[in-house]
């Protein structure tokens, strides 16, 4: 069953990127990350009440506890920086370096808690990275923005990599012995907390009054597809292997490249068509 969770984790992340981008139309990342992260809170406590989940929060553990709040602060930091990648470039070049978390998410589990990293996992572990690299493009300048620099969105694209991988770590730690909604939740609280501490802190929670329909509609939608992204995602981990649940997480991005070539109308260069097939190769030869 966990690996059915982890393709229902796939499918719901990958419409995740596609409706941000829609949402955060001329709309400040942090904001729009922090109205999101409302709807996945939302949707997460919920789905602890209807399961009856909360019935454990007296038995959590304080290294559970503390666990899922470095998980949470991980995820945070995580968004931030995808969501910023994601106004400055377009999705096609920001989604593969996210989903090259998934190396980073190998070694470490490697290392933190002791599952297995052959040659096999080796050799993918390599294909994924050169996919990575060929899908890797500068964007064009925008002349009315007057940007000189089209490489910043890969800044925030690879510490958003960086953290989505230390995220995917502590929250296999975390969910132990607890129920994977209730875990998932507790890490909403803690994203919701830095993401608006971030806008108030920015004054920025004065933009809510120019958030348009449009932008309302898509930021929604998103947050509640990450919300289901969350939920399959942390009860695959609580069940299956994290080195194995992770890249599966990632095929994602086929989703994404699929709905930005439909809806968004970003298109593929030979080369990073190549570096697609590459990345998904690897990854799917992980599951041999």
């Amino acid at each position: 069953m966990w690996l059915l969770f982890a393709a229902g984790s796939a499918v719901f992340a990958g419409l995740t990127a596609i409706l941000a981008k829609l949402g955060m139309e001329k709309v400040n990342s942090h904001l729009g990350t922090a109205v999101r992260t409302c709807v996945v809170a939302v949707f997460a406590w919920l789905l602890v009440l209807i399961s009856g989940a909360f019935r454990e929060i007296s038995e959590i553990s304080g290294k559970t506890l503390l666990f899922l709040i470095l998980s949470g602060l991980a995820t945070g930091g995580s968004w931030i920086c995808y969501f910023r990648a994601l106004q400055l470039g377009n999705v096609n070049q920001v989604t593969p370096i996210d989903k090259s978390s998934t190396v980073l998410t190998m070694v470490l589990a490697f290392f933190l808690l002791g599952e297995p990293l052959g040659i096999w996992k080796l050799f993918c572990m390599i294909l994924m990275l050169a996919g990575t690299y060929l899908m890797i493009e500068k964007k064009a300048a925008d002349p009315e923005k007057k940007e000189e620099n089209g490489w910043r969105w890969l800044i925030y694209a690879i510490a958003s990599a960086v953290f989505a991988a230390l995220t995917a770590i502590l929250g296999k730690i975390g969910i132990q012995g607890i129920d994977s909604n209730l875990g998932t939740a507790i890490r909403t609280l803690v994203v919701l907390a830095l993401a608006w501490g971030i806008v108030f802190s920015l004054g920025l929670q004065k933009g809510i009054s120019s958030l348009t329909r449009k932008n309302w509609v898509f930021l929604i939608l998103s947050g509640l597809a990450t919300g289901l992204s969350w939920l399959c995602y942390y009860r695959a981990l609580q069940e299956g292997e994290a080195s194995i649940v992770v890249p599966i997480d990632k095929l994602s991005i086929l989703i994404t490249v699929a709905f930005s070539a439909l809806i968004l109308k970003e298109k593929l260069s030979g080369k990073a068509a190549v570096g697609l097939v590459l990345l998904t190769a690897g990854t799917l030869l992980l599951l041999r």
